[in-house]
């Protein structure tokens, strides 16, 4: 009897448990049936309040960038502007100095010279201007075994001539001088010497440089510019890398340029597999550069 008793008291209270179940049940069904439109509005007002604010922000972030992307724009016209004119005026006054009065050989000499370096620096400029609008990759027959270490020294030995430094002002070293990769010679040259006028440029008046091209494994070789200038910011040290870029403000903005060189560098590098990156202690405490490629495979 007392089992019986207990028995019945569980099923007394599973019964009421399932009635208490059905009626919350039903009486959430009933609401949505009874109230059906009112709760459709509800969610669609939800979904379209989701949708319009999304609207909004993505709209805002596209804006700020074409903002940016137009002030870079501006700034590389006027830096381009700026690049051509100064050399264009030069010869042009040595050119109408030369033609209005007689002038002693040897000031002719040095009137050509200076002509020579001023031409120089507007191939410079055109070739980075076309170089930066390439961006499709080198084809396969153009590319070429290439020997990195000696490409190196080459674009190391022109870069101490064009900027008149010292041997001991960028100094090379490799150790590993038979490393090959598969590539574009002219390309590649770019790329180097675009980190060397870079470094010696934000080194300032002191100009310590020293460049390491090394095989780290058989599988990669790298090329290391390393200067003591002006450094770079943890927050800049990818977007440097943008196309017109440049470090806003303080000894950086001073510096002319045309915000193309580390663009083109990095197109380089990934047209030839590699990459390209940056890495500096801070501000004041200089910078390096690195470029790696995939090795060239064996003879």
């Amino acid at each position: 009897m007392l089992m019986s008793g207990h028995r019945r008291a569980k099923i007394v209270w599973i019964a009421i448990g399932v009635c208490m179940v059905a009626l919350v049940a039903a009486l959430n069904v009933g609401w949505i049936v009874i109230n059906w439109k009112t709760g459709l509005l509800m969610i669609t007002g939800a979904l379209i309040f989701c949708l319009i604010t999304a609207g909004v922000v993505l709209n805002t972030i596209f804006l700020v960038r074409e903002i940016r992307r137009n002030e870079q724009h501006d700034a590389f016209i006027n830096a381009v502007t700026h690049e051509l004119k100064t050399p264009i005026a030069s010869i042009r006054l040595y050119l109408e100095t030369l033609q209005k009065r007689p002038v002693e050989e040897a000031r002719k000499q040095e009137f050509y010279g200076i002509m020579l370096e001023d031409t120089e620096r507007l191939l410079q400029t055109v070739e980075q201007v076309l170089r930066a609008g390439q961006t499709a990759p080198a084809k396969k027959a153009e590319r070429e075994r290439v020997n990195l270490p000696e490409l190196v020294g080459e674009c190391v030995a022109l870069a101490r001539v064009r900027h008149n430094l010292q041997p001991e002002s960028v100094a090379f070293r490799t150790r590993s001088a038979g490393a090959e990769i598969l590539g574009a010679p002219d390309e590649l040259k770019a790329a180097v010497t675009n980190l060397l006028d870079n470094a010696i440029k934000y080194s300032g008046n002191d100009v310590h440089i020293a460049v390491f091209c090394e095989a780290p494994d058989a599988k990669n070789v790298i090329v290391r510019v390393k200067d003591e200038g002006i450094g770079i910011s943890r927050d800049q040290l990818k977007r440097i890398f943008g196309r017109f870029y440049r470090i806003p403000g303080g000894i950086a903005r001073r510096v002319k340029g045309t915000g193309l060189g580390l663009f083109i560098v990095r197109s380089v590098a990934r047209r030839h597999g590699g990459r390209a990156y940056a890495e500096s202690p801070g501000l004041g405490l200089g910078s390096t550069f690195t470029l790696r490629f995939p090795a060239a495979p064996p003879r």
